[in-house]
C-alpha cells in the first residue's frame, strides 16, 4: 500500500500541497481528481519523488520513500506515467520501451507480452520513432514503458488529456485489466469524472491544495463532491 499522510509541498513561497493524506491499496483503483492547478500533479511529484516535500511521510509497502531518488523509488516498485506523456521522440517505440529497463536486473530486461496484448498498435510500430505516433498511441506507448518496469504500483497523471474517446476506452480496459489481472495498485489523476467514475475504487477530490472529499466512486454524484469539481 501507498501512504501518503500529513504531507506538504512548497516551490519556493508558494505552497502546493498542505497536510495531504490518501491511500492507494493494491488491487485498487484510487483516483484524485480536481480544478486545474489545485495540487494533484504536485502529489504525484512528491509521490514519486520529483519534487521533496517539506513535511509529512509518504511510504510504500511499509517502507519510508522521504528523501529516495525517483529511481530508487522506481526500483521499489512505483511506475510512473507523467502528463503530456514525455516519450523520447527520436527513440523508436522499442528504444522507448527499453528505457524502463533501467531499474530492472539484466536478467529481467524483457519486454512483456503484457503489454502488446493491452496495446497491439505498439507491436506493429516497434521501429517508428516515437514522435511519429499520434497523442494516442504515445500515451499508450507511455504506459507499456511504466509497465516495463513491473511496477508493483502504476502511478499516471492525466492519461486522458488530449486523447481520442476510442483510445480512452482502450486504456481505461487496459488499467482495470492490471488491477484484475496483477493486484497492482494504480493511483489516477484526473479531470474527466466519467473516467474516474467507471474505474475507480476509491476517490479523493483536491481543491487548493487540500483533500476536500473522500469516499467510493459512487460518491462522485454527490452535491458535496459536484461542488468542488464544477467550474
Amino acid at each position: 500500500m501507498l501512504a501518503v499522510n500529513n504531507v506538504n509541498l512548497h516551490y519556493g513561497a508558494a505552497q502546493a500541497l498542505r497536510g495531504v493524506s490518501i491511500h492507494a491499496e493494491m488491487g485498487r483503483i484510487t483516483c484524485v481528481l480536481g480544478r486545474n492547478g489545485v495540487g494533484k500533479s504536485s502529489l504525484l511529484r512528491a509521490v514519486t519523488g520529483q519534487k521533496p516535500v517539506s513535511g509529512g511521510t509518504i511510504s510504500f509497502d511499509g517502507v519510508s520513500m522521504n528523501g529516495l531518488s525517483p529511481y530508487v523509488r522506481a526500483k521499489q516498485g512505483i511506475g510512473y506515467v507523467p502528463q503530456g506523456r514525455e516519450i523520447f521522440p527520436l527513440l523508436t517505440v522499442k528504444e522507448n520501451l527499453e528505457t524502463g529497463f533501467a531499474p530492472l536486473a539484466r536478467n529481467e530486461r524483457t519486454i512483456p507480452d503484457d503489454i502488446f496484448t493491452l496495446f497491439p498498435v505498439l507491436k506493429s510500430m516497434l521501429s517508428r520513432r516515437g514522435g511519429d505516433l499520434s497523442g494516442g498511441q504515445q500515451q499508450q506507448l507511455a504506459i507499456g514503458r511504466a509497465m516495463v518496469t513491473r511496477p508493483k504500483i502504476l502511478v499516471l497523471d492525466e492519461p486522458t488529456e488530449g486523447i481520442q474517446p476510442s483510445i480512452i476506452k482502450d486504456i481505461g480496459r487496459a488499467i482495470r485489466y492490471l488491477r484484475d489481472s496483477t493486484g497492482m495498485a494504480i493511483l489516477l489523476v484526473e479531470q474527466y469524472l466519467d473516467f474516474c467514475r467507471e474505474l475507480a475504487d476509491h476517490v479523493y477530490i483536491m481543491d487548493r491544495g487540500e483533500i476536500v472529499h473522500e469516499g467510493a466512486a459512487e460518491t462522485l454524484d454527490t452535491a458535496e463532491a459536484r461542488r468542488h469539481l464544477t467550474v
